[in-house]
Order: structure tokens, then sequence, then C-alpha cells
């Protein structure tokens, strides 16, 4: 193990320029970056990131491709349980960073590093994130963390590498964004607010057509593989809807939650594919699966996204509540049409061969086929009983 050889998860963004400057300039240490693609971020995006991280001074940079492994081991259980933290953010970094953090820690082991870095702040989700899955993986490596242990300020990593000769689009640098194959996220400036919104410019896609558009999602057993007739695998059905439905700069928000240390906070995102095909998805759950399936999916779901958000992948209950998604999805086929307009999207229906609704036993508010109105009479008295006794024992 070489003791000044260290591995830095880099994204080219302010944090991670600063830790190039920080530890080769002040430390002394032999820099090797990696970024970890999870489908954010196109070739020429990947190329401009290496050259950055060359410019900057690391002896070498990596690109680690995990987008696969990430959606097959992450993302389709988050549309199996339709999984919105706090009824909005698809958890677009959360989920991520559990696939970035065991790369980085394998690849570290690789080239034998003593050390490896990250450039997350001492108040958010991420440090928690990255040092939980670097110790399970590789306890024998140090942990080095430049923004979180000295406390830095954005404009206090401006003005060091400024003063080091790197000059930054300060603008830009207001915010602080993750892209990925579930989404992309904006911090900084407004978010660190409770009343300020993210001005338009802020995120990434900015809207550039406003005439309406008709798509047809195709889902077998849960997972989109189609798209207007066209069939993908489920990695670029995600990456080809994103390109469509960001044109429209659907999928905007801010979102405002409880941190893994405690406190509250907020961070603006877009994630056009993540929010249409989590509303698509569950539209056409709520057609073929039944009621209490739909019930227990619900409370599965939401505790699944919760130990994701808390950095609790491993934790073996995980695996359990995964078998159940999976098998949940097995009539979950069918086709959902949708129509896209600037910032929204309207669900005009679904079409599958296991439509509960097309079952011939009635339509709702309609026609009743397998029962009669003597039938309903008889069983609504029956279902009265325990709250007829109720109130007649407590005497109102």
């Amino acid at each position: 193990m070489a003791k000044n050889k260290i591995v830095l998860a880099f994204s080219g963004g302010l944090d991670t320029s600063y830790c190039v400057k920080y530890l080769t300039k002040d430390k002394g240490l032999e820099v090797h970056s990696a970024i970890v693609n999870t489908g954010g971020f196109s070739k020429s995006e990947l190329k401009a990131i290496e050259e950055k991280a060359y410019h900057l001074g690391v002896s070498s940079h990596l690109t680690l491709e995990k987008t696969n492994e990430y959606y097959n081991n992450i993302v389709r259980y988050l549309i199996y349980g339709n999984i919105l933290k706090n009824n909005t953010y698809p958890l677009s970094v959360s989920a991520e960073r559990i696939y970035q953090a065991i790369a980085l820690a394998e690849y570290a082991r690789d080239i034998n590093a003593s050390g490896i870095a990250h450039g997350s702040t001492g108040a958010g989700n991420d440090q928690v994130r990255f040092d939980l899955v670097f110790q399970l993986i590789a306890p024998e490596l140090e942990i080095i963390t430049p923004i979180r242990d000295q406390q830095l300020s954005r404009q206090e990593e401006i003005d060091y590498l400024a003063k080091h000769g790197v000059i930054l689009d300060w603008q830009k640098a207001q915010y602080s964004i993750n892209k990925g194959l579930w989404g992309t996220s904006v911090g900084g400036a407004e978010t660190l607010t409770s009343h300020q919104g993210l001005p338009g410019e802020a995120y990434p896609s900015q809207l550039e057509e406003t005439k309406p558009q008709q798509l047809e999602l195709l889902f077998e057993k849960g997972e989109l593989v189609g798209l207007n007739g066209e069939a993908f695998s489920p990695v670029s059905a995600i990456q080809k809807l994103e390109e469509i439905a960001s044109r429209y700069a659907i999928g905007r928000d801010v979102h405002v939650g409880d941190t893994i240390i405690g406190i509250k906070g907020r961070v603006g995102f877009e994630a056009a594919a993540a929010i249409i095909i989590i509303k698509s998805h569950h539209t056409l759950e709520k057609h073929v699966l039944s009621k209490w399936q739909l019930h227990w999916k619900e409370q599965l779901a939401n505790w699944y996204g919760m130990f994701i958000h808390e950095a609790q992948y491993f934790d073996p209950v995980m695996r359990d509540i995964e078998t159940y998604l999976s098998a949940s999805q097995q009539k979950v086929s069918g086709k959902v049409f949708v129509e896209l307009y600037p910032y929204r999207f309207v669900i005009q229906g679904v079409k599958s061969n296991f439509d509960l609704m097309d079952s011939g036993f009635g339509a709702y508010g309609e026609m009743n086929n397998k029962w009669s109105g003597e039938d309903v009479k008889g069983f609504t008295k029956i279902m009265a009983n325990p709250l007829a006794i109720y109130r007649h024992v407590d005497g109102k």
C-alpha cells in the first residue's frame, strides 16, 4: 500500500476541484481521481471532466462505468415501489451514491491506495453515505474529507482556487449539480433558504419545446421497455425519455427533508424521466394489482426509500423488501399513455391484458352484472354490525 497514494471521488465541480489542489499542493499527495458514471453523463461530458482533472494536477483519472449495475440493483426497485421521498423526491442522488461509493472503494483497493477522499461537506447526507460504504468495503483505507474538516464555504473554495490560478465561472459555482440516470440535483444559493425558489436558469435543462406531445410507455413486469412502439432496454428507455421530456422542463421541484444527521435540508432537482415513469407505473399498478397488494407495497416501499436515503442499503431487510417488490410486478405489464406540456404532463390512461377494470363484473357507477341490489343491501347491513354494536353499547 502506497502511503501517499489516494483515490479522489471527482465530479469536476467546485468541491472536488478544491480537493485536487489542496491534496496535491498543500498535502503533497499523489491523487488518482475517478468519476463513477451512473448514467448521467455523455461521452463528451466525461471527456471534459477528465481533461479538467488532469489540468488541476491529478496523477491519473478514470471513469468507472456503473449505470447498468445501478439500475439493476437499485433504480428498478425505486420504480417497483413508486418511491418519492416525502411524496416529492425520486432519490436522484441518494440512491446513486451507494454504487458510486462501492465502485470507488473497489478501485482504491485495486490500485493499492492508502486512502480515499471525497468532497462532501460536514452538513449533508453524502458524507455519511460515502463513509459508511467505504468502512464496510475497505475498512483499511483512510477517509480524507478536506471540505468537511476545514468547514469551508463555497466562497472560500473559490478564493483558494483563484489563488492557485484556477478561475471558475462564479455564477455557476453558486450551485452544486449532481447528474445521474435517475435525475439531477441542484443545491446552493436559494436552496439554503426556506423561502426562495430556484430561478429557471439554475436548472441544467431549459424549456425548448412548447407543442404538446403524446407518448406511449410500454411496461413489462414493472420495467419500462418501450417508447412509442420502439423497444429499448430499461436503461436506454429512461435515457430516451429524459431526452424527450427534459425539453419541456418537466420534473422540476424542490425537496425539503430530514437529513441523516438530523437537520432539515432543501435541494432542487430535475428528473423528468423519473417522475413520468413513477407516475405512469403507479397508474398501471392501480389497474392491475389488488387493493391489498397496493396497500402493502406502499408501506414497504416507503421503508425501502427511507433506508436508501439513510445509507442502510446493506441491511439484509433490504433484500427481503426487494424480493417482495419483485414478486408484486408479475402482472404489471401494459401501455400507459402520457401527454407532455411545458412544465407538466398528464397521464391519459392505460391498456393492459391484466386490467381489473375489464373483468365484466360491473362498470363503476353504471352497471352491476354479478350481483343484485338485494345482495348489496344485505352486505351493507352485515358490514355495519361492528359499528352498530359499538354505538349501541356506547349509548350514542
